[in-house]
C-alpha cells in the first residue's frame, strides 16, 4: 500500500465509521473495485485508532466528566448516584460482549467473514433492522434516561458489528433506537461506547503488526492513514449528529440496499471476486 491509497482508505474510513453504511464494507469494496490489495482487518483496525481520536476529541469533556463522576462515585461507595457515573458503568458493562466474541471470533473476522457476499448480506440485513427500529421506536428518551436493559441491549448489538459490513454504529443506533432513544442521542451513545472497544482492537492489531513482522509494515501509509481518518472521522461525528437531530436514517437505509444490491450484482457478474 503506497502513501496515496493509504489517505484515500483512511478517508474512507473516518467518514464511513460512524456514519452507519459500514467503513468495512467500502474498505473491501473500494480496493476491490479499483485493483487495490485487501488492506486486511489488522490494517482497518489500527486504522481506526484515528477514529477513536476523532471521538475523543469531540467528546472531551463529555469522558472527562464520566470519568470523574465514575472515580468520585467510587470513592463514595455509591457507584450509580450520578448520571455521569451510571452511564460509564453501561458503557463499560456494553463493551463486555463485542470484546468476548472479538476474542473468540477473531480468525472468522479476519478470514471468511470477510467474504464480499457476507458484506453484502449485511448491509441489506441492517439496512432492514434500522428501517424497523426508525418505523418502531418511540425515540422518547435522552441519553441520560438510557436504563440497564437498555445499555446492555446495545452493547450485545455492538456485537454484531464483528460481521464485516453490520456497521458498529448502525447495529448500536438501531438498537437504541429500538430501546426508546431519540436519534441523536442514540447516535451520541453509540459513538461513546466505541471508545473502549475501538481502543483495544485497534492496539491489540498495532502491537501483533510490531511484533510480528516490523520490518514489513508501512507505517508511513499507517500513519497517513490514521490521520486522514482521524480529520474525516470527526467531520462525520459533527455531521451525523446535526443531521439526526432533524431527520430520520432513511437516507442511510436506502444508501444500504442499494450497495448491498450493487455488491451481489457485480459479484454475480464475476466483476467482484
Amino acid at each position: 500500500m503506497d502513501p496515496f491509497q493509504a489517505i484515500i482508505l483512511g478517508l474512507i474510513q473516518g467518514l464511513t465509521e460512524y456514519l452507519p453504511i459500514s467503513s468495512t464494507a467500502h474498505l473491501r469494496v473500494v480496493p476491490a473495485l479499483v485493483g487495490w490489495p485487501d488492506p486486511g482487518a489488522a490494517y482497518s483496525a489500527v486504522v481506526q485508532l484515528g477514529t477513536l481520536l476523532a471521538v475523543v476529541v469531540y467528546f472531551f469533556r463529555d469522558l472527562v466528566a464520566m470519568a470523574a463522576s465514575f472515580f468520585r462515585c467510587l470513592w463514595r461507595r455509591k457507584p450509580f448516584a450520578e448520571t455521569e457515573a451510571r452511564l460509564a458503568w453501561l458503557i463499560a458493562i456494553g463493551t463486555v460482549p463485542v470484546g468476548v466474541c472479538g476474542l473468540v471470533f477473531q480468525e472468522a473476522i479476519e478470514t471468511s467473514l470477510r467474504s464480499l457476499w457476507v458484506v453484502s448480506a449485511a448491509l441489506g440485513g441492517l439496512a432492514l433492522l434500522l428501517g424497523l427500529a426508525e418505523w418502531r421506536g418511540k425515540r422518547g428518551l435522552d441519553m441520560q434516561q438510557l436504563g440497564w436493559l437498555g445499555g446492555l441491549l446495545i452493547g450485545l448489538a455492538q456485537a454484531l458489528a464483528l460481521i464485516p459490513g453490520a456497521s458498529r454504529s448502525g447495529v448500536t443506533i438501531t438498537a437504541g433506537l429500538f430501546v426508546g432513544l431519540k436519534r441523536a442521542d442514540a447516535a451520541r451513545f453509540s459513538f461513546l461506547l466505541s471508545v473502549p472497544a475501538v481502543a483495544a482492537s485497534g492496539l491489540y492489531e498495532l502491537s501483533s503488526l510490531a511484533r510480528s513482522s516490523p520490518a514489513g509494515v508501512p507505517w508511513l501509509a499507517v500513519a497517513l492513514g490514521t490521520a486522514a481518518a482521524a480529520a474525516s472521522g470527526y467531520a462525520a461525528i459533527a455531521f451525523l449528529l446535526r443531521f439526526l437531530q432533524k431527520r430520520s436514517t432513511a437516507v442511510f437505509i436506502a444508501y444500504r440496499l442499494l450497495l448491498g444490491g450493487a455488491i451481489a450484482t457485480l459479484l454475480g457478474f464475476g466483476v467482484l471476486g
